[in-house]
């Protein structure tokens, strides 16, 4: 497989991603649903953004790694959260695990009036290798 990041500023840099990304000569294509703070036996978080987001991130990795690909070769992040306001303060966490991970994605993030029951966050991901 073949990654190349393309970005022509440098302002993303700081937010942790880059503009676009081109994949040639891959294998397999893993697209992920939205991964949330959903425990193992089903039940939605009612916990802080905080708490919520670092499950997010626990679980989009489980399932990475369970299909058999890494997370360094994610190559598109939907963020999904119901308060970008929440949200901000926390984003360091996920900064950190993208840099972490190595990961160069492109990204959008979107604040949506709701998320399934008391879920404020959510983490979709397409991977490649």
């Amino acid at each position: 497989m073949e990654k190349r990041e393309f970005s022509p500023w440098k302002w993303q840099d700081e937010r942790s991603y880059v503009q676009a990304v081109e994949v040639k000569n891959v294998q397999a294509t893993l697209y992920i649903s939205g991964q949330a703070a959903v425990h193992a036996d089903g039940t939605s978080s009612n916990a802080d953004m905080k708490s919520q987001l670092e499950e997010a991130i626990t679980n989009l990795e489980q399932v990475i790694n369970h299909a058999g690909y890494d997370p360094k070769n994610i190559v598109r992040l939907t963020i999904y959260t119901t308060s970008t306001e929440e949200l901000w303060p926390n984003f360091p966490i996920l900064q950190e695990w993208i840099a972490k991970h190595g990961i160069k994605q492109a990204t959008t993030l979107m604040e949506v009036k709701t998320l399934f029951e008391t879920l404020k966050v959510e983490l979709e991901a397409t991977v490649v290798k």
